[in-house]
């Protein structure tokens, strides 16, 4: 069955001399494997479009029966060119998408997700705000479309004490268990303001040395607990130098 739909670049790998094998998040196949050949010559209608953040208009040969499906034609529908010529946006985007591609599984469509996915990378092309700063964003974003729980339980009247409550899946003014971790106030407003609106003043708030690390550490543990087979991102050797 030849399908045509809008895909996302999640990974792309060598394979033998000329050809690659590409993960992709598709609208309508959802996470699928396919094999660009001939997509490493110099002159292939391929060059240039395969790479990891790009959004695509795909046409390729599926068969349900095949682990790889077979790419034929592709062209750009968004471009998304700044995510590769600077550096933090490049750590960020990779980090993300790689993180995206773990949470989901082969051929499971997840339109939501796909949405949320193009139109970040969209923004992220174009936003002046510090990357690094944006990555906590879009883990509790990927938390709430993924059904994740994580309940904001702070009274009006509470204290200066907040915990990240890993096992209840809660924000809380008191530690549930081993696994709960203590927030900074700027760690809290953080997650506070971003569940509870969508205002780009969230990446106002200052955080100071290592609390935006250690922000990222609290909900990449908080998805490792909930969601199984969770591996550490291989990406992060170059996010880590945005965050140090």
């Amino acid at each position: 069955m030849l399908v045509h739909t809008t895909a996302i670049i999640l990974k792309s790998i060598d394979y033998g001399d000329s050809s690659k094998i590409l993960t992709v998040f598709s609208r309508e196949d959802g996470k699928i494997a396919l094999i660009a050949h001939s997509a490493k010559k110099p002159k292939s209608k391929f060059s240039g479009l395969i790479e990891v953040g790009h959004i695509l208009d795909m046409v390729y040969y599926m068969k349900k029966s095949r682990s790889v499906q077979i790419l034929k034609e592709a062209s750009f529908e968004e471009k998304t060119f700044n995510l590769r010529q600077n550096f933090e946006k490049m750590a960020i985007s990779l980090s993300g998408l790689e993180l995206i591609e773990q949470l989901l599984h082969e051929n499971e469509v997840n339109k939501p997700l796909f949405n949320f996915t193009k139109i970040f990378l969209l923004w992220l092309n174009e936003t002046d705000i510090q990357p690094a700063k944006v990555f906590p964003y879009l883990q509790l974003r990927l938390i709430e479309i993924m059904g994740l729980g994580l309940q904001i339980k702070v009274p009006d009247n509470s204290g200066s004490s907040f915990y990240l409550n890993i096992e209840h899946g809660t924000l809380g003014t008191q530690a549930a268990s081993s696994r709960s971790y203590k927030l900074t106030g700027r760690q809290f407003r953080y997650i506070n303001k971003t569940m509870q609106s969508r205002s780009s003043s969230v990446f106002k708030i200052p955080f100071e040395n290592g609390e935006l690390k250690e922000l990222v550490t609290y909900l990449d543990r908080y998805l490792y607990f909930h969601v199984e087979g969770l591996r550490e991102r291989k990406s992060d050797a170059i996010f880590e130098q945005l965050l140090n």
